[in-house]
């Protein structure tokens, strides 16, 4: 990368099936936040290829009774995000629940809450249009087969301007079935450009698809459809799902993901130019660039969504998510309970989590309470200072790599009062997780954590209590959920039991390149 040039990624990291609006000369990005609270991150650029997190428009899963335990594939899924009326606005599809969305008069917001437009199961991808030539908006939306039975069609409504229902039964706009070679249509992106209504939708699976787009005079059809980005003879597979956007100068860029197995969905950056033909034209003549000229927009310093913290007063920053929804604050101070939430606010540096107690604690696969945040795609080492203060028995902190596997490094309380470096792991069909080295006795209950994470996510566990760091068992190769990218996370639980546990406070959270 250059002065000139930028490299894709330009977001190395799971932000699964973003999408892109430009708001004057300010570009908001939004992806999947599946079961993870807070959810829909926001991401601010000024050039399409530096990216800062500046918030989420999700405070909550909602029904919040849905979300009280992890469901890690489930929850929101590929948002569409437009600017209409002086508002945002974000459609996204729970695959159990229907469409939802939300609003706001600035990216920062406030958001109002979650209101439901379409019930119904497998209702999914829903992106809106508001057509300023006609006063009519629109609605589309694809299909999971997992809860309807129902896949490879897009389906188009009728929507009432204000965003809040739809205006007829629907009707199946595109039906992949009637394409030949296509299967798995979803993802769909809506506009109006010259005269046509676009749908921008991908196929053909995250792994192994390509981008489609598809015209049509008339909403509801019928529409022609052509591949306009596929992976060739490069080393990007599956490129596909993502959003259009114009620049001030008039450059058309469209953003999408690469799945990248442990990495997730990691996010490229497209040219994008309207052939004599009027079809849009991705990449390299259809194909992705690995590096290409900036846009023309006004260079901007270097910038990326934040991955360190010194958790300052207690509080953690926007980068980490739980698995579930929180304890809601007011209900645990309306208990009398300080210790209710899973973190707690204080005067100093660093941040403080309770030792949840819970049934679950030998598979942090159940538990709501690990703050996330995303496994970086390049080569990194992942550091934090751990001291662990519970008395509890069985008490247990650490740092680990999460997915349908995990492995995690830390510390527990021992029946004899002392404090030990424990390193555990569970593969994808066990039920509990096993010892993956022997114990270290840690003599002040405090250590400095490490996980070196290499090509391909192979992770190398360390710790260090004061002698110098050392390597803890064999290399554990991280897995993703079936959707969601590989997570990294930090946690304190306790046994079932009656009584506040203690807590374990984790100091200077750093990623660095390897």
């Amino acid at each position: 990368m250059t002065a000139e040039t930028y490299t894709n990624p330009v977001l190395n990291a799971d932000w699964s099936d973003p999408d892109v609006v430009r708001v004057g000369d300010d570009f908001y990005l939004t992806a999947s936040s599946f079961g993870r609270a807070p959810g829909l991150p926001l991401l601010h650029s000024r050039d399409l290829v530096h990216w800062t997190l500046v918030g989420h428009a999700l405070e909550r899963l909602e029904p919040a009774g849905e979300f009280t335990g992890p469901r890690h594939d489930c929850g929101v899924w590929a948002p569409s995000l437009r600017h209409h009326d002086d508002r945002f606005w974000i459609f996204w599809g729970d695959p159990d629940q229907g469409i939802f969305q939300v609003n706001a008069p600035e990216i920062r917001g406030p958001w109002t809450r979650p209101h439901l437009v379409k019930a119904g199961k497998g209702l999914i991808d829903p992106c809106p249009l508001w057509d300023d030539d006609t006063g009519e908006a629109y609605l589309v939306h694809a299909w999971a087969r997992s809860r309807s039975g129902v896949k490879n069609r897009l389906t188009g409504h009728r929507m009432h301007p204000d965003g809040t229902e739809l205006l007829d039964d629907g009707k199946v706009i595109v039906d992949g079935d009637r394409i030949p070679g296509w299967f798995t249509l979803e993802g769909p992106k809506l506009y109006r450009h010259d005269g046509w209504f676009w749908i921008l939708a991908p196929a053909g699976g995250v792994e192994s698809g390509w981008q489609g787009a598809f015209r049509s005079r008339g909403f509801f059809g019928p529409y022609e459809e052509r591949i306009v980005l596929e992976q060739k003879d490069t080393d990007v597979n599956g490129p596909h799902q993502g959003g259009w956007v114009r620049t001030p100068s008039g450059e058309d860029w469209f953003l999408h993901f690469q799945q990248r197995g442990a990495y997730g969905r990691v996010v490229h950056l497209q040219p994008m130019r309207w052939g004599t033909d009027g079809w849009p034209v991705l990449g390299a003549d259809g194909a992705p660039v690995a590096v290409h000229r900036r846009p023309d927009l006004p260079p901007q310093p270097p910038a990326a969504p934040a991955t360190d913290d010194d958790f300052p007063g207690g509080r953690f920053g926007r980068q980490w998510s739980w698995t579930a929804n929180p304890p809601p604050l007011s209900a645990s101070l309306e208990r009398g309970d300080p210790h209710a939430g899973w973190a707690t606010q204080h005067s100093g540096d660093g941040l403080k989590l309770a030792c949840v107690r819970s049934a679950d604690a030998q598979d942090l696969r159940r538990l709501p309470s690990v703050l996330t945040q995303r496994l970086p795609g390049t080569p990194s080492a992942v550091e934090v200072e751990l001291r662990l203060d519970s008395r509890e028995p069985g008490a247990r902190a650490g740092l680990t790599v999460l997915g349908d596997a995990f492995g995690w490094i830390g510390l527990q309380r021992g029946a004899d009062g002392a404090v030990h470096v424990v390193h555990r792991f569970a593969e994808a069909v066990a039920e509990r997780e096993r010892d993956a080295d022997h114990a270290t006795f840690a003599p002040e209950g405090r250590v400095r954590l490490r996980i070196e994470i290499g090509a391909g996510a192979r992770c190398r566990f360390l710790h260090d209590v004061g002698d110098g760091p050392r390597a803890s068992g064999p290399v554990f190769a991280a897995t993703p959920w079936r959707w969601v990218g590989a997570l990294l996370g930090l946690f304190a639980l306790a046994p079932a039991g009656q009584g506040h546990a203690g807590a374990a406070t984790f100091t200077q959270f750093r990623i660095s390149a390897l």
